[in-house]
């Protein structure tokens, strides 16, 4: 082995280059951050994304010490002003989002690696970050692509839905939902009332980590009737169902844009919804389903009364699967919803393919 690269400790490693190093990277992660923090308050009027990318910004700046800044020297630096071809191709505020963000991120892993002989508070700082600005930059791109389209968009992204997974508590919950909006869902609904032995903490990471996933997807996420966890993890909306809080004031917590569903089970119930200004409904549940248990099937015959007077979209619910989809359909539901059809498929990817191709051959 190499004696000279045997020897090499980070302790031996020149001084004032490893303090060009930090200072360097400290200045480069808190331009990027302030990026993202003005593009949060000009662009975004986002006061929660501001408060979070300043607090960001200023915990990096409180470590950025007057040795590291003393040993900077830019006339020699040999990398002072390179650009790259790609920075021209920044075109909409979620490409400079993107970039501001990995830039931060390379940053703080490198102040994160270098700083761990030298400055062990900032390297912890910087590992602490770095995992923060993940979900911020997540939280970012959602609320880029909100502003682009607004509640419009919302709205006009629903009516293009026709399968709607509602979730359950089952193993692996995140990759169930990742293989169904890989093979094509967009809307999906976390519902986690069956969830035992979850607390409210739990139930907001696994909230939190669904939405990045629709985000990913480009797909609607809606929170079952928790209106706080919702607005936590700015979810597209939320589903109500006849015992929840009544649309209005959902409304008036939600705000316009975002997405009001309800249950309902009956024609009267359907107008009671309609009349309260909800986005879409929910008609079933069609037949038994331990999903809803003690509550009494209606049947097609429902579906049929909906299907003629519902004016918003409507997804047939309540054990609906491949086997009795083709009914469903023929009673006039050109939308469902499904819960144990995808998350207790032994394939959930083939089986959301499947429901999908039944919907759109005889759409």
């Amino acid at each position: 082995m190499d004696s000279t690269l045997d020897s090499f400790e980070p302790d031996s490693f020149d001084r004032s280059a490893r303090d060009r190093l930090l200072d360097a990277n400290l200045d480069r992660a808190r331009e990027g951050l302030r990026v993202l923090e003005d593009w949060a308050r000009f662009g975004l009027d986002r006061g929660d994304l501001v408060a979070r990318t300043k607090d960001m910004r200023q915990r990096l700046g409180r470590l950025h010490r007057d040795g590291y800044k003393f040993a900077r020297h830019t006339a020699t630096d040999p990398a002072a002003g390179l650009g790259h071809p790609a920075q021209a191709e920044r075109r909409s505020p979620s490409a400079v989002v993107g970039a501001n963000a990995g830039r931060v991120q390379e940053a703080l892993r490198v102040l994160e690696e270098f700083g761990r002989s030298s400055d062990p508070e900032l390297a912890e700082e910087a590992a602490t970050l770095r995992y923060l600005l993940y979900d911020l930059e997540v939280d970012l791109l959602q609320a880029c692509r909100l502003a682009a389209t607004g509640g419009v968009g919302r709205r006009e992204a629903l009516a293009s839905c026709r399968l709607y997974l509602v979730t359950s508590p089952v193993a692996d919950l995140e990759g169930v939902v990742a293989a169904a909006l890989g093979a094509g869902v967009r809307l999906v609904q976390y519902r986690a009332k069956e969830a035992a032995g979850l607390d409210d903490l739990q139930k907001l990471g696994q909230a939190r980590a669904l939405r990045q996933l629709c985000t990913a997807h480009g797909a609607l996420f809606l929170v079952n009737d928790r209106i706080d966890i919702a607005l936590a993890v700015e979810a597209d909306g939320v589903h109500l169902g006849q015992g929840d809080l009544p649309p209005a004031i959902a409304r008036q917590l939600l705000g316009p844009d975002r997405l009001i569903g309800r249950s309902t089970h009956a024609l009267a119930q359907l107008q009671q919804a309609v009349s309260e200004g909800c986005d879409y409904l929910g008609v079933g549940p069609v037949h038994a389903t331990p999903t809803k248990p003690g509550r009494e099937p209606v049947g097609l015959d429902y579906v049929r009364q909906a299907a003629a007077a519902s004016p918003i979209p409507f997804f047939a619910i309540g054990g609906v699967d491949a086997s009795n989809l083709a009914a469903v359909r023929a009673a006039g539901g050109t939308r469902v919803a499904v819960v144990r059809a995808i998350t207790a498929a032994a394939d959930p990817a083939a089986a959301t393919a499947g429901l999908l191709a039944e919907l759109e051959a005889r759409g």
